[in-house]
């Protein structure tokens, strides 16, 4: 218990040192060598989906993410939404919005029988979040949903719910964040009547929810406070000694950056290898390069290629908690990031937004039954694969990174997985001919290679017609469509190896009266960030803030003449300026600030003298860095400039 008391908010002795943390007895230790030693377990690789409950009472503004720290901030949308509602934040506070979240309509066994059949095959519940507030029935920690709220311990319940349905359990864990994180609430307004009364965060009364003041310049995303990392590890312990999850997630790097994060980690693994006769089953996540070591995770992203080690994206269909204000991404949009994910061998993790009683949107329970079809007919390219030589082919590059999601794919996108002597090629989306061609599949030079025995169509009986040659493998599909959302081939055949694709540049062409619109989709990426993705119901070229990454075009010009040239855009951040290369012609404009980053405006650029060609190459680039501000590219239009072509 000296341990334990060191951790508790507002002591000032000193906690013990880090070699005394306790760890489940085992083989690992807190430290980088000793976790070399963790293999993933199979379960989590042959996975694939899970389902995640990012819910807590953050839900019961239906505001959205980050409630409880934007309502002590004067001025923002939720600060003004809390003191209309529910009062000023230096008397009613985040304390008083935890006893609202009553999860009336809570039924988790539904739920999860729901989540099962819509193809999830592990699940994952919050634990606690930034705002300190626990979902499981903590002995060290009062503020937590069996003594508040629901008055339910959400943690053993899902967990029951889980184990019913045969589904692996994890909890994901926000905690580290929370010390620095609400400082806020120990503010005051700085303008109006209450200037300088301190919000109720400020009251030492409530310091075991708000946490005590920080110390001067501890204000990073993990504490460098050694009480508050000693009251994580005993808080987050508790968790893992109680619950025996199987999957931990961290909401950031292995938590403070030393021996107190590893020692936890080494602690939730001895915990799994206890329980399971020295096998291994525990699949540790956070948002930090592994090397092997656990599962590293990628908020609202992907990874750029395939990984070696199986690794995670965490997203959601919405905000990730539950705001009225958003729409939910299409069901095409998880099943593509499902798929490109699986062919780099890593997993997704959906958050499935919950309303603040617990129940789901009438849309998302659609959603979720439209899924369960599609994972029905495609589940078996998905469940228990492993990559290919190369994931894919097609024209968007799915760059890696967080914050990197909404790419727009078609069906000459198409991703790759294997299983046992299958090789499975999913276009992401119906081709537009009876016709699906995979180039990655072609006659090479090696006649043994790729010899192409049988092609079938998951959810089609019999096999189809093909044909190979240098171009790629021609597969023949049925005249009626089974699905806009992917076509999905199982292909078995010997010494399948990827033949090189070439890079060919698709080549604009002008409508009847020469004109030429050069849109996101069609545009060649020159760079990490940019991506493709859609405002307003039309593609943009999107996360367009470095000054050293362009786009390019290729057009073919049939008439010399005169051209007006303009550009679609929309720049929120700020005035910069940009640069139009139109063959030899060159065009500098200022770009003035947008409504907002879908409130597109045409900007005309000038006109150029062009002659008939092929291959015009048109650029768009920054300025320069200093002028550079982000903007959203819809498209550019190059125009003739005579009166009967307008």
């Amino acid at each position: 218990m000296l341990f334990l008391l060191a951790t508790v908010p507002g002591l000032q002795s000193e906690p013990a040192s880090t070699n005394s943390l306790p760890i489940t007895p085992g083989k690992y230790v807190g430290t980088m060598d000793s976790l070399t030693n963790y293999t993933c377990p199979d379960w989590f690789r042959d996975a694939k989906f899970g389902i995640w409950a990012h819910w807590g009472p953050q839900a019961v503004p239906m505001e959205g993410d980050w409630y409880a720290r934007k309502m002590y901030q004067q001025g923002s949308p939720d600060y003004e939404d809390h003191l209309k509602r529910y009062g000023h934040p230096s008397t009613n506070g985040w304390k008083d919005i935890i006893p609202l979240w009553k999860a009336e309509k809570w039924n988790p066994e539904a739920l999860m029988e729901l989540y099962k059949k819509a193809g999830a095959r592990y699940f994952v519940s919050m634990g606690t979040h930034h705002d300190n507030f626990f979902l499981w029935n903590s002995k060290l920690h009062k503020w937590n949903s069996v003594n508040y709220g629901p008055h339910r311990d959400v943690v053993a319940e899902w967990q029951k719910a889980a184990a019913k349905n045969g589904l692996p359990f994890g909890v994901s864990e926000h905690l580290g964040a929370s010390f620095t994180w609400f400082q806020d609430a120990h503010q005051a307004d700085k303008t109006g009547p209450l200037a300088g009364v301190p919000y109720d965060g400020a009251n030492s009364n409530y310091w075991d929810l708000y946490h005590f003041p920080a110390q001067p310049g501890d204000n990073g995303w993990y504490s460098n406070d050694p009480r508050w990392q000693h009251q994580w590890y005993a808080e987050i312990k508790e968790l893992v000694d109680n619950y025996h999850p199987d999957l931990l997630y961290s909401d950031g790097g292995v938590p403070f950056g030393n021996e107190v994060g590893l020692s936890q980690i080494a602690n939730f693994y001895n915990d799994s290898l206890a329980r399971h006769h020295g096998k291994q089953m525990a699949v540790y996540n956070c948002k930090q390069p592994s090397g092997g070591r656990w599962v590293q995770d990628y908020e609202r992203g992907v990874n750029g290629g395939i990984n070696p080690y199986p690794w995670q994206t965490d997203t959601s269909i919405g905000d990730w908690f539950y705001n009225r204000h958003w729409k939910y991404q299409p069901l095409s949009w998880t099943v593509h990031m499902l798929v490109d994910i699986t062919s780099k061998n890593g997993n997704l993790l959906l958050n499935v937004v919950l309303r603040p009683d617990g129940s789901l949107d009438p849309e998302v329970e659609t959603m979720l039954h439209q899924l369960a079809a599609w994972t029905a007919v495609n589940g078996e390219a998905i469940y228990g694969t492993r990559p290919w030589r190369v994931y894919g082919e097609g024209a968007v590059n799915a760059k890696g990174g967080m914050f990197q999601e909404d790419f727009k794919y078609t069906a000459r996108d198409i991703r790759f997985t294997t299983k046992g002597k299958m090789l499975y090629a999913i276009a992401l989306g119906w081709p537009d001919r009876d016709e699906m061609l995979i180039r990655s599949l072609a006659k090479t030079g090696d006649s043994s290679q790729n010899q192409i025995e049988r092609v079938q169509l998951l959810g089609h009986d019999g096999d189809l017609n093909f044909t190979q040659t240098t171009n790629g493998l021609s597969v023949q599909l049925p005249p009626e469509k089974l699905g806009d959302l992917t076509c999905s081939l199982r292909i078995t055949g010997r010494d399948l190896r990827p033949a090189p694709v070439p890079v060919i540049p698709l080549i604009i062409q002008p409508d009847a009266r020469g004109r030429l619109i050069l849109s996101a989709d069609d545009a060649t990426l020159h760079g990490d960030q940019l991506k493709i993705e859609e405002r307003g119901g039309k593609s943009n070229i999107g996360y367009w803030d470095k000054a050293d990454e362009w786009a390019s075009w290729n057009a073919q010009i049939r008439q010399s003449g005169k051209y007006n040239l303009a550009i679609t855009v929309a720049a929120a951040a700020g005035d910069g300026e940009i640069v139009v290369e139109a063959g030899n012609e060159t065009f500098t404009s200022a770009i003035p600030r947008t409504a907002g980053w879908d409130q597109f405006i045409t900007i005309d650029l000038g006109t150029a003298e062009l002659k008939p060609t092929d291959n015009l190459l048109v650029k768009v680039r920054a300025k320069d860095a200093a002028s550079w501000r982000a903007i959203n590219l819809r498209s550019i239009q190059i125009t003739p400039a005579n009166r009967w072509n307008r």
